[in-house]
């Protein structure tokens, strides 16, 4: 018997997904974890459709993504350098297969909880000048605003039983230059990047019965990094 506090997190062993994991398991939550590094490959869609049907949970959080990091190693590129082989990755990856995901979650289950991320780059252009001449990839940011347009699409379609909400995340401090922290937190009303800890109570709130009419919404958590 599937336990009905039971959570899927997919690209569970990132940033996000690992610290969801440990927030949740502190709790007592089973939680089911879908990665890469475990063989999970979610752009394949026979994987998918076998995986959900087998596995069962009330609440989904879709934390897998492709992403151009910030690194030292970071090759320099512009608008006219980016491969159109490059777009149609992050587009099979963060739009086509999320959306392959959430339907066989819909598929599967009579009711539940669908939590996607987004990006401030959902929202917003990437400023150039926090990345010098390594490009932010404009194929990022579209996929990301393509990914609120699909959570409003599966909110209407999936509505009354299953709800689907959006989380706009600002940028994490996970090992970057002391120089790009400096520049992004400038740019920051709160004057500072996210605690990775800091989107664990908005989690919880979609995870629970307190958000039980909030659906097709896309919350901002980003110090109003998008609000200038």
């Amino acid at each position: 018997m599937i336990k009905m506090n039971e959570i899927t997190i997919t690209g569970s062993e990132g940033v996000i997904g690992s610290t969801l994991c440990q927030y949740f398991e502190a709790q007592n939550k089973t939680v089911n974890k879908l990665d890469l590094k475990f063989g999970h490959d979610l752009t394949d869609e026979n994987f998918v459709k076998e995986w959900f049907r087998k596995n069962k949970s009330k609440y989904l959080i879709n934390c897998f993504a492709l992403n151009d990091h910030v690194s030292k190693n970071k090759k320099q590129n512009n608008l006219y350098d980016f491969s159109l082989s490059s777009f149609e990755d992050y587009m099979k990856i963060n739009v086509i297969s999320l959306f392959s995901v959430c339907r066989e979650f819909a598929r599967n289950n009579k009711n539940g909880s669908i939590i996607n991320f987004s990006s401030t780059y959902g929202l917003v252009s990437p400023n150039p000048n926090l990345y010098g001449k390594s490009k932010k990839d404009i194929a990022y940011g579209v996929s990301k605003e393509a990914v609120i347009n699909l959570t409003k699409y599966l909110a209407v379609h999936l509505a009354p039983k299953i709800r689907v909400n959006c989380i706009v995340p600002g940028g994490i401090k996970n090992k970057q230059e002391k120089k790009f922290i400096a520049k992004y937190s400038e740019l920051t009303p709160m004057k500072r990047m996210m605690k990775k800890t800091e989107l664990n109570g908005l989690i919880d709130y979609l995870c629970s019965e307190n958000s039980s009419y909030v659906t097709g919404s896309v919350l901002v958590c980003d110090g109003g990094y998008t609000s200038w």
